[in-house]
């Protein structure tokens, strides 16, 4: 047994059996050692991008990482965008990076680079094997890392001799993982004294009180209490649709976001951060909260959120009833296509049990009121606003749950940052469906332009946000990666296609021109 055996029998022995890969000469010890691994499902991605986006999405969907290969430091620097969105959805996910040879690197070859600065901004973890003999440590901290709560990215850097050397060393058993931590009681009481105060409050949520079981005690207690129940901007996981509680997002637009805070005087935070601007804006403020409101921190990194709310219902009585949300089926839009007729046609036909990864950007903002009564589903989000992660993010959470359909909701620009996840979702025959919002320009910065106070588009910034001349052919790009497509410009083309793809499995692509 060589190193590169014994990390692969470590990943093993602690449930990570995907590997979402794009390998090159540094790594092919650990190419031939997965080789020898039939219970390890190796996924190549196109583009390292493609790699760190769809373990995000696995991870998100399996509650626990997928490990990902990654060639040197430019491997990786391609996937950090990626990995800036799984960190801030606090996703575990294990990077393993080949390196050249320990006795190699003083040669400077052209692919050396300080691969521990590179991974550094973007990882919870980092480190670096030293011996063939220590890789099976090295990669059980690893994974014990990455699996601290409420999960972490770490990144192990594996010398090419490290894994080609022979070992004896013996793999160890299964770790046993750190536990959340338990809640501070004097934080819990903090918050039933606020929220027996009788002002206007926000429950502010994300992480897995966004599941569930818990939203349904979340709503109770708010309920016995008086408080707004509202989840922040961008989670990385959120369970909604029919009988399930409706819970609404704080609003990415600043002005809305401002109005919707206008009159609150306190905000409990669970997991969740308090809401600031994406960006900053001449005159406008970069707090979303009054500048008197009273921010208490219920929760704090790392502590076991469903426990802590289990501690918040009993310490308040929420004995209400929580409310949920009932199946609507809207009529559907007819004439020219819009974000709304979309929406609309999706709360309609989406099945049961699918996954939402949205990253439509502006064209999806209103998806969330139009679908709170469609079948019960999850929903994946743009967590970091690193565009390029819709298309891979929808790869992975199929790969995870082989047996749901999972629906992708991309804007064009956004989606041509990773354009070679469909070529995977192909090739791994995974049931998704991905809708491009094919408005052929990049609409939110035709926005930011305005709010930003910059005034109106001329020529050259027309240039730089537009996506014409030519315009993106997404029917054509996904067949050549092997995804069957058509296209609708009408809300009853696109309904008539919606309802089709939604019957039959496999991938499939609907440029959606808006």
């Amino acid at each position: 047994m060589n190193g590169a055996d014994l990390l692969c029998e470590t990943l093993l022995a602690n449930d990570i059996d995907v590997c979402f890969a794009n390998p090159g000469t540094s790594e092919m010890h650990f190419v031939a050692a997965l080789d020898r691994q039939p219970t390890m499902r190796c996924v190549l991605g196109l583009f390292e991008g493609v790699v760190t986006g769809a373990a995000d999405g696995y991870a998100r969907m399996a509650d626990k990482p997928a490990a990902t290969l990654l060639h040197l430091g430019p491997g990786l620097a391609n996937g950090l965008a990626n990995l800036h969105n799984a960190r801030r959805a606090r996703t575990p996910m294990v990077n393993i990076v080949g390196d050249h040879a320990t006795y190699h690197l003083k040669y400077d070859a052209p692919l050396t680079s300080d691969i521990e600065s590179l991974a550094r901004p973007m990882s919870h973890w980092v480190g670096r094997a030293g011996s063939s003999h220590d890789i099976g440590q090295a990669t059980e901290t690893a994974i014990l890392e990455a699996r601290a709560a409420p999960g972490q990215i770490a990144t192990l850097i594996l010398p090419a001799d490290v894994a080609w050397s022979d070992t004896n060393a013996t793999i160890a058993p299964k770790a046993e993982l750190r536990q959340a931590a338990k809640p501070d009681e004097r934080r819990i009481a903090t918050a039933v004294e606020a929220l027996r105060k009788g002002v206007s409050t926000t429950i502010l949520v994300t992480g897995l009180a966004l599941r569930e079981r818990q939203l349904e005690k979340l709503d109770r207690i708010a309920r016995a209490s008086g408080a707004r129940l509202m989840a922040q901007q961008s989670n990385g996981r959120m369970q909604r649709g029919a009988g399930r509680v409706a819970v609404d997002r704080a609003p990415y637009d600043v002005d809305k976001a401002v109005a919707s805070f206008a009159e609150t005087a306190q905000v409990i935070l669970i997991g969740a951060k308090a809401p600031v601007g994406f960006f900053a804006y001449p005159g406008k403020p970069s707090s979303m909260l009054p500048d008197d409101c009273t921010v208490i921190e219920m929760t704090e990194e790392g502590d076991d959120l469903p426990l802590a709310i289990d501690m918040l219902a009993d310490a308040i009585g929420a004995t209400p009833k929580a409310e949920f949300s009932t199946r609507h089926n809207p009529d559907l839009a007819q004439g020219k296509l819009t974000p709304d007729a979309i929406a609309i046609a999706l709360a309609h036909y989406m099945p049961a049990n699918a996954i939402i990864c949205d990253e439509s950007v502006s064209s999806g903002r209103d998806f969330f009121g139009k679908t709170h009564g469609a079948e019960p589903h999850d929903f994946l989000q743009l967590t970091g606003g690193s565009i390029g992660i819709g298309l891979p993010l929808a790869l992975g959470a199929s790969i995870a749950c082989p047996d749901r359909k999972v629906i992708s909701l991309q804007a064009d620009g956004s989606g041509m940052y990773t354009l070679q996840a469909l070529w995977t979702q192909a090739r791994e025959r995974t049931d998704t469906l991905t809708i491009i919002f094919a408005n052929r320009r990049y609409a939110i910065l035709h926005g930011e332009l305005k709010n930003v106070g910059a005034g109106e588009p001329g020529v050259n910034a027309r240039q730089m946000l537009d996506l014409d001349n030519p315009a993106l052919d997404w029917v054509s790009l996904a067949k050549g990666m092997g995804v069957e497509a058509a296209r609708a410009d009408t809300a009853e083309g696109f309904a008539d296609l919606l309802k089709s793809a939604c019957s039959r499995r496999g991938p499939f692509l609907i440029e959606a021109v808006i």
